[in-house]
């Protein structure tokens, strides 16, 4: 195996840009060599951490440089394009998630993945977060029996600061928030579960956000100069999105291949900021109390009996040192060890197309009255490829 430095570009130096930081280690194996963003103050304060990596305006001119791999944390509607680019060119491709705004627009990535034989990794980092590890290992060890139903409820308590003041608030940008925030608790529940929706209807609304008049265009500020802890109630928001037609408020039902149903709620105006996961299986129940270090999951499994604090089982969620829980260095390390040997991985293209393609139906049904939506079969040759770990074909 070669100990050289492996080159990485970073297109879209936005918040989640940092990410690519596990990456730069000179002389350790990865490091981070070009920069990419239209937005000059965006490149300048990222060769402030790159002093010595190259930037650019336009992703199309990192194509020739030779990279090992590219990191593409763009917004999400300029995943799709740039990542189909790299992939033919031959670059190995990190795409922060969703994969895209669209089914249609990942079947297109995963084909040009397939086609060109690049490897294509997606930045799905809470398969990485110990709590979801959890709960992964105590489901796998039988503690519920078999799995039959998953509900999640995510509370986004800082989501007028989030994901109503810029570019996620514009559903031409995002789909959705359903989509864009949900298609992490989309994909954890799939693979707790050990399937893939099928079939989905939901409800929803702009039932807060929508009542506040004060608009701003932040279309030149960074992440950090609208986020504020001092922003509560809800409607004390100032200075929302010009264009703001997502939902704050949505229920979905999802049925999978297997037989599993899910249920997702998502609110962005609670006062606490958690995903709260529960697993009933044939022989039990699990619930995480908290997502961080230190909080727990519950598992009762003995015998019928009213709500017990102290359940059959408890376990305290290990700490880990890094953003989302530790989770964010492991994903790094995952891709950078892809990129370089190949072979299996926690995240999933075929997982990540398929939390799109449930966010995507969720999201039509809900504009749509609620009327269930069959999400369209994938390709079986992608299937077997992307499975299969990208093996040269």
């Amino acid at each position: 195996m070669s100990t050289e430095d492996l080159r990485f570009g970073v297109v879209g130096l936005g918040a989640r840009s940092r990410l690519a930081n596990h990456a730069h280690a000179p002389g350790e194996g990865s490091r981070i060599v070009a920069l990419c963003d239209p937005v000059e103050a965006q490149r300048a304060a990222a060769l402030e951490l790159y002093p010595d990596a190259q930037a650019y305006a336009d992703h199309t001119e990192l194509l020739d440089l030779k990279l090992d791999g590219v990191f593409i944390t763009t917004p999400d509607d300029l995943h799709e394009d740039p990542a189909i680019d790299f992939l033919r060119a031959g670059i190995a491709v990190f795409v922060e998630k969703p994969l895209a705004i669209t089914t249609s627009g990942c079947d297109r990535v995963l084909q040009a993945a397939y086609e060109s034989g690049t490897r294509l990794y997606v930045g799905h980092n809470m398969r990485h977060m110990p709590v979801v590890l959890t709960m992964r290992e105590l489901i796998e060890a039988g503690a519920i029996g078999e799995v039959k139903a998953i509900w999640c409820r995510h509370f986004v308590g800082h989501g007028g600061d989030f994901y109503f003041k810029d570019w996620h608030a514009d559903r031409r940008r995002s789909t959705s928030l359903l989509l864009q925030k949900g298609a992490h608790d989309i994909d954890v529940m799939h693979w707790l579960a050990g399937g893939y929706t099928t079939r989905a209807n939901a409800l929803g609304g702009l039932t807060v956000y929508g009542g506040i008049e004060d608009r701003q265009d932040r279309s030149g500020q960074r992440f950090a100069e609208f986020v504020s802890e001092d922003n509560w109630p809800p409607l004390s928001q100032t200075g929302m999105a010009p264009v703001m037609d997502v939902e704050d408020l949505s229920m979905a039902n999802l049925q999978l291949d297997n037989g599993v149903f899910l249920t997702y709620q998502q609110c962005h105006y609670t006062p606490d900021y958690w995903r709260n996961y529960t697993v009933i299986g044939t022989a039990g129940r699990l619930e995480n109390f908290g997502d961080g270090p230190g909080d727990v999951v519950k598992v009762w499994n003995s015998k019928r009996s009213g709500y017990r604090e102290d359940a059959d089982q408890i376990v305290e969620i290990p700490a880990a040192e890094g953003g989302h829980g530790g989770a964010d260095p492991r994903l790094v390390a995952e891709f950078i060890s892809f990129v370089r040997d190949g072979g299996a991985t926690l995240t999933s293209p075929i997982a990540a197309r398929a939390a799109v393609a449930a966010g995507y139906a969720a999201t039509t049904s809900l504009r749509t009255g609620g009327t269930p939506i069959d999400i369209p079969a994938l390709d079986p040759a992608l299937i077997e490829y992307f499975e299969g770990g990208q093996a040269p074909r």
